[in-house]
């Protein structure tokens, strides 16, 4: 039996079998809807009925058929995000926080120093931000201001899709039901786990280099002092420093790291791969390590997400943070990386200089190859933002080089009709044409071949074997892009996240990571986030954009 109520003409179908959570439902309850009978045509109800009643998405299966489907899968989604806590296996108990912006002085009150009950933008241990947005805000409108519906949270950016084939859909059901996806607010909190002046952390960044990991270690050490923290150390070369007895640790301090912002790379040195894991944690152990910072993308959460584990089951008192460290931008749920913006702005001078090239010459071709191992975040946004690309080439959309829909035929149409053609391709992308090279590297991702010679090689004999003479450029600035300073955009997210992450230790998290999504700064379970690459999704608004920038046609 179902209960219908009618609101603003749209009617809400509750079963009268769930609970309805007053917290977690109360927006889907004018969000989520079915429309009136009337409004559906029996084919329409038919094609409904006919549709797959079982659906995955993330790591269970949904009967759709049942009515209590959308609790159970809110309830699984916040059995997963929930943020793993030193208080889990240990019994500590909190104190007042020593963070504090507006007074860092103790006063007396009642005769007894304390922390004064100061508004120093603290963040609720309740307090959630939505993953995802697929809503509109519900607000009443009086004369000369809006009056919006007490305790909803709402975004800036607002979608309500109607259809699972929207551009950009992301819908679990036919009927793109409202599904609230509430994840861990980050930020300061006021009772912390730790006592600051007993506390030693350590930083260690790992992986490949990356824009702005100077300015992520300086915020960390900025804020870990303003905590109290007075032992701070860098672990030197990634994983490598815990177990390398000629690596000695970097003492840390605000004079220490005040300008290393203003150059690129990393103070403390990267390395990729890794110790066993239970020697690393004999390690931090050994070190009297309590809070271990670590940056790095995929491979380093992986490493840190054990690390976590192990420290767990010997029930040490350490809390392990990640900030997610990657120009690719392929880590899952976030909105960006820090180092993708730069690593895009610097792409973009290799572009101009392939466009240069390839309009001075006599039927030019400027050929780019940029950073992308499995995803093509960087090629498509460089290739929008440059707006010189004719050809844009990810990994994840296949392509043809022969035959009337290939490549090579739309070369000879843009050298016909323009004179001269720009490609850009991401370094994943066209692995299928090239032999494998059955090695990896130190971090276990196979080598991939060069795609950018191949296509080079390939371009030069289709044009020779027409008879057209065409003068191709390869230029190849794969490290150029992430070998340089952050620019403003990634300075401010490094700055965030850097103290985020401090904030997220000292309220006793671990196993976490912090990001911003949805244009909010939040906390995340870490095998959330590397259970796969994320990847460009080839029926995205950003992907069709890049399309109608390029002009280029399906080559499939």
């Amino acid at each position: 039996m179902t209960s219908v109520s009618l609101i603003n003409g749209v009617n809400f179908i509750n079963p009268t079998k769930c609970i309805f959570h007053p917290k977690r439902d109360y927006f889907s309850f004018n969000i989520s809807y079915t429309r009136t009978k009337s409004k559906t045509s029996e084919i329409q109800m038919r094609i409904k009925q006919s549709r797959i009643t079982t659906v995955a998405a993330g790591n269970q299966e949904i009967d759709l058929t049942d009515p209590c489907w959308k609790p159970k899968f809110q309830e699984d989604f916040d059995s997963r995000f929930n943020l793993p806590h030193l208080k889990d296996v240990l019994p500590l108990k909190p104190r007042p926080t020593t963070f504090s912006l507006k007074n860092r002085n103790a006063q007396l009150v009642n005769g007894a120093n304390v922390l004064a009950d100061r508004k120093n933008g603290y963040v609720n241990e309740d307090d959630r931000a939505l993953l995802k947005v697929g809503l509109w805000e519900r607000a009443t409108w009086c004369p000369k201001r809006w009056f919006g519906v007490k305790d909803i949270q709402t975004s800036s950016a607002v979608i309500k899709y109607s259809s699972p084939t929207s551009a950009g859909a992301e819908c679990i059901d036919p009927d793109c039901s409202w599904i609230e996806q509430w994840v861990h607010r980050a930020g300061p909190r006021e009772e912390i786990y730790f006592e600051p002046r007993e506390v030693k952390a350590g930083i260690v960044t790992c992986g490949g280099l990356c824009p702005g990991l100077n300015d992520v270690i300086r915020q960390i050490v900025f804020t870990l002092e303003l905590y109290g923290v007075k032992k701070i150390v860098g672990i030197q070369y990634g994983y490598r420093g815990f177990f390398d007895p000629g690596l000695a640790e970097i003492e840390l301090s605000r004079e220490v790291v005040q300008n290393i912002n203003l150059a690129g790379g990393s103070l403390l040195g990267v390395s990729r791969g890794g110790a066993d894991i239970s020697e690393i944690v004999d390690s931090i152990q050994a070190r009297g390590i309590d809070m271990i910072f670590i940056l790095g993308g995929n491979g380093t959460h992986a490493g840190a997400n054990a690390i976590h584990n192990e420290c767990r089951r010997r029930k040490m008192k350490v809390s392990v943070i990640c900030v997610p460290k990657t120009i690719d931008n392929d880590i899952l749920l976030m909105d960006k990386t820090f180092g993708f913006d730069t690593a895009v702005e610097a792409a973009q001078r290799a572009i101009n200089s392939a466009y240069i090239e390839a309009r001075s010459a006599y039927h030019g071709i400027g050929l780019v190859k940029l950073m992308g191992r499995s995803s093509g975040f960087i090629a498509m946004h460089a290739s929008l933002s440059s707006g010189q690309i004719d050809v844009c080439l990810i990994p994840e959309v296949p392509f043809q080089l022969e035959g009337p829909y290939g490549i090579l035929q739309h070369l000879e149409h843009l050298i016909e009709t323009k004179g001269s053609a720009v490609l850009c391709v991401a370094e994943g992308a066209g692995q299928c044409f090239l032999d494998k090279t059955n090695s990896t590297d130190a971090s276990g991702n196979v080598r991939l071949g060069d795609i950018g010679v191949y296509l080079q090689q390939q371009i030069k004999k289709h044009f020779s074997g027409i008879g057209i003479p065409a003068d191709v450029k390869y230029i190849d600035p794969t490290y150029m892009i992430r070998a340089c300073r952050a620019n403003a955009s990634d300075a401010i997210l490094c700055t965030v996240l850097g103290q985020n992450a401090v904030h997220g230790a000292f309220a006793g998290y671990s196993g976490i990571t912090v990001g911003i999504c949805n244009s909010h700064y939040v906390y995340l379970p870490i095998p959330e986030v590397i259970s796969s690459p994320r990847a460009v999704d080839p029926d995205s608004r950003m992907w069709h954009r890049c399309l109608t920038s390029t002009g280029q046609p399906d080559f499939t």
